[in-house]
């Protein structure tokens, strides 16, 4: 596939080039670039060559392979990233990766270093002496100008003299290999979860290779980046970091919460957190009538700053925490990165960097930007018109604000009238023709693709050093998918130490268990109840699907009575979409806009624990990984039978949560999974019971369906070995209700749910959802089986009855649960709604 590939790139009249681009701008004509893998001669750069055997040897079979696998192992590790129009979207990686040699490592590892001091000592000035805007080495219309300026914490002493602790920098090569500088991101950097994801499915989809390269290994850089953020609580013994993220709807959500399993720190969202006389807290379980006990003193930011804070930014903003701008002036709190940070992703900075780094560190600026011409500037302004009335496609124009999208496609006189209404808020940006690298296009052969590499820096100890590897993005067109790349930076010497860190003695700390914020708690409990629904939601339909079987090969009248029942406990769950069984059955797997489907209870189950992914083991991700395959066959085979497949692996896949759950900490969360699912079960059987034990029917049909009734509860196997007569409707009630030993009955689900209960930290012993639960199941303790099964007529009134009553029992215990243990009290309102709500009262 080299070979070919090698061929194909040094030849130019074969149609393989592909524009430029970076910031998802492409240039109109194929330009000259570097290629990352093969030399101009037509043989491989060094950085291949040292495993030019193996690299050799990956012929198109090989990498077909290796794609399918790729695809499956991120699909097991649940990896995506969130679009606004099409929501989350699998994670895209090549096989191929990015392989630099250790002499060009070197070279950028310095340039890396050297900027993330001079945006430190930058970003301290800026909220300092200000000595860059007083000498006009930097004009300060490019700062103040700038959205991410951040005024409450532009104070003296505000920022200690080190707030940039990751910083981010995306680079692409020119033509002759040289790096540059696209855009630094220091707001909220995102993309090392993602780097190690990647990393860790190359290794395992081509173990030979990456076992033979002599490459660094990355663990290392996250336990110093651990290091870091423990140490950078100073005065604090044991301090508590988190990694605030502003939800699992993110783009990065997936990032956010690999990185803080990584680190081994909580994963919370700005409704997690609360400001209490200067200081951050975690939520209790019970707030706010259950004082905060849990101090934070380090949040990783996630969010950008405007949305951080509703009383001094954003007062729309439902991803911050109310207060926290007062927090840090305080001192009380470190952000990583500061509040103020994102205004170092400002473009307008780029010409004065140079200068700056002259001036502050008194060196020259060893890694270059992309050209960019500040319109603020009378002589820049008129090169960025010139250039614009001249339609040059190779000069991308922004505002400063923009991190990504650029305005070239604008009309030149309405983009001309814009900079000269408000010059200081425009920047125009020199194209780089970016290096092009393969990327296996999934038939015969890898097409040269644009690159951006991404690296991150790390302040670790008293320097700046530089993730050695990172994040490489390649797009084959505008609207495309970016596709990354793993990045394999090769060692010097095999006796290097990977990432240059020597082996460290562990932090000195005690065990911890961090609170588990309310929101948390609810997305476990509704994540418990979730995955029980879709489990009894399924097995009734595999019994119904079987009972359909058995009416198509004429089992008689009694097999066509026991479908019916079925299918009305199932209607009684999810409504009824169509007269056709069979349609009816495939709607209750697909629909995931149908309430009380299994799809529907399977989405909802997904959606709470991406809330929660941080307390998870990774093999959680397989079980929707196994739901989506057997989707998609679903989808894909209009055949009866491939309903009843398609609905066994969905089961399966759903009962290996169960073991997933069974080796988590018997903590707050695990109780309340826990919790969830008993009371799920509890509503589940009994809503079952009352489609089907209700009414008497003839002596056959009601074997029938108590047969299908005792399936669908999973304990027709117990009650054979239990009873070993014939069925019986108060034997099946007896153990469906009453017997402790049993976990599918009532009394059992009753039981467990109270042990669960009884471990909350909100619960007392007499809180209200315990004594409903006791009171219910004083009521399932006296309950008369003869008296249930007793009919009048066609319907035993008094176990239907008696059913309702539990149903509407259980519903209101589910109420008092989320009262007691989930935050309580109406929802946050911005201070302008509250005028408004005033303003109306008045009226």
């Amino acid at each position: 596939m080299l070979r070919d590939y090698a061929t194909a790139v040094t030849q130019p009249t074969l149609p393989f080039a592909v524009p430029a681009s970076h910031d998802g701008v492409f240039a109109p004509d194929a330009v000259a670039r570097y290629d990352e893998v093969i030399s101009p001669d037509g043989g491989l750069r060094p950085g291949w060559k040292a495993m030019a055997d193996l690299a050799l040897a990956l012929t198109p079979d090989e990498l077909r392979r290796v794609e399918g696998e790729i695809t499956r192992f991120l699909a097991d590790d649940g990896v995506t990233y969130v679009t606004p129009d099409a929501g989350a979207q699998p994670w895209q990686l090549d096989p191929m990766p990015l392989v630099i040699d250790a002499p060009t490592w070197a070279r950028l590892d310095v340039g890396l270093a050297q900027r993330a001091e001079l945006l430190n000592a930058v970003l301290s000035d800026l909220y300092g002496p200000q000595t860059l805007l007083s000498s006009g080495t930097v004009p300060a219309a490019t700062v103040f100008g700038h959205s991410g300026f951040a005024r409450p914490v532009a104070r003296p002493g505000v920022i200690d003299m080190q707030p940039l602790l990751l910083s981010a920098t995306d680079l692409g090569r020119d033509a002759d290999g040289e790096w540059h500088v696209l855009a630094d991101r220091v707001q909220a950097p995102s993309g090392l979860g993602y780097a190690m994801e990647n990393r860790r499915v190359i290794a395992q989809v081509l173990p030979d290779l990456y076992q033979e390269s002599d490459l660094h290994r990355m663990e290392p850089y996250f336990s110093a980046l651990r290091a870091s953020l423990l140490d950078s609580a100073p005065g604090v013994a044991s301090p508590q970091v988190v990694v605030l993220s502003p939800g699992p709807h993110s783009e990065t959500a997936f990032d956010q919460a690999f990185l803080a399993n990584a680190l081994g720190m909580p994963l919370v969202q700005g409704s997690d957190l609360v400001v209490r006389d200067g200081w951050v807290w975690m939520k209790p379980a019970g707030w706010p009538s259950t004082p905060p006990r849990e101090r934070v003193d380090v949040i990783v930011r996630r969010v950008d700053a405007e949305w951080c804070d509703p009383l001094e930014m954003r007062a729309d903003s439902r991803l911050g925490v109310a207060g926290l701008a007062e927090a840090v002036r305080r001192g009380r709190v470190r952000l990583v990165n500061g509040l103020g940070a994102g205004v170092l992703e400002n473009p307008a900075l780029m010409p004065f960097l140079p200068a700056a780094c002259e001036m502050l560190l008194g060196e020259q600026l060893r890694l270059p930007s992309v050209g960019t011409l500040w319109c603020g500037d009378p002589d820049a302004r008129e090169r960025v018109l010139e250039r614009i009335a001249a339609g040059d496609p190779h000069l991308i124009v922004r505002t400063i604000d923009e991190t990504r999208a650029a305005l070239s496609g604008a009309d030149a006189a309405e983009l001309t009238a814009g900079i000269l209404a408000a010059p200081y808020r425009y920047v125009g940006q020199d194209l780089l023709p970016l290096s092009q690298a393969p990327v296996w296009a999934g038939g015969t052969r890898a097409a040269a693709r644009p690159l951006v590499f991404r690296s991150f820096t790390l302040r670790y100890g008293s320097a700046y050093r530089p993730l050695v590897g990172g994040l490489a993005t390649v797009r084959s067109g505008i609207e495309a998918r970016p596709t990354t790349k793993d990045v394999w930076v090769l060692k010097a010497s095999a006796d290097d130490p990977d990432q240059g860190l020597v082996e460290s003695v562990p932090l000195a700390f005690g065990p911890s268990v961090p609170t588990l914020a309310p929101r948390a708690l609810a997305d476990m409990y509704w994540a418990g109840r979730y995955a029980e629904r879709a489990e009894d939601l399924l097995r009734l339909l595999l019994t119904a699907h079987h009972q359909l079987e058995q009416v198509s090969g004429h089992h008689g009248p009694e097999a066509m009575e026991s479908t019916r029942v079925l299918l009305d406990a199932l209607h009684r769950l999810a409504g009824s979409r169509f007269a056709d069984p069979d349609a009816e059955l495939r709607s209750l797997l697909l629909d995931t806009d149908r309430l009380g489907s299994a799809a529907h209870a399977v989405a909802r189950l997904r959606d709470a624990l991406e809330g929660v992914r941080d307390q998870l083991s990774g093999d959680t991700w397989r079980v929707f990984s196994n739901v989506d395959r057997a989707t998609r066959a679903l989808r894909s085979a209009p055949h009866a039978h491939r309903t009843a497949e398609s609905a066994g692996r969905m089961l399966t896949a759903v009962l290996s949560l169960q073991g997933v759950t069974a080796s988590m900490m018997r903590d707050s969360g695990w109780h309340m999974i826990e919790a969830g699912r008993c009371l799920e079960r509890a509503l589940q059987l009994c809503h079952l019971l009352v489609g089907t034990a209700t009414r008497r029917r003839a002596i056959r049909a009601d074997r029938e369906v108590l047969e299908a009734m005792l399936t669908a509860a999973e304990s027709i196997v117990t009650y054979r070995r239990r009873y070993r007569g014939s069925l019986r409707t108060a034997d099946a009630l007896d153990l469906l209700l009453l017997d402790r030993d049993n976990p599918r009955s009532l009394m059992f689900s009753l039981d467990a749910l109270g042990t669960h209960l009884a471990a909350m930290p909100a619960s007392t012993g007499s809180t209200r959802p315990e004594r409903l639960r006791e009171h219910l199941e004083r009521e399932l303790a006296s309950a008369d089986i003869a008296a249930l099964t007793a009919a009048d007529g066609e319907h035993r009134s008094a176990l239907t009855e008696f059913l309702v009553d539990a149903i509407a029992q259980l519903e209101q215990l589910a109420e008092a649960v989320a009262h007691v243990h989930f935050e309580s009290g109406p929802p946050p309102l911005a201070l302008s709604s509250l005028a408004l709500i005033e303003e109306q009262a008045r009226a």
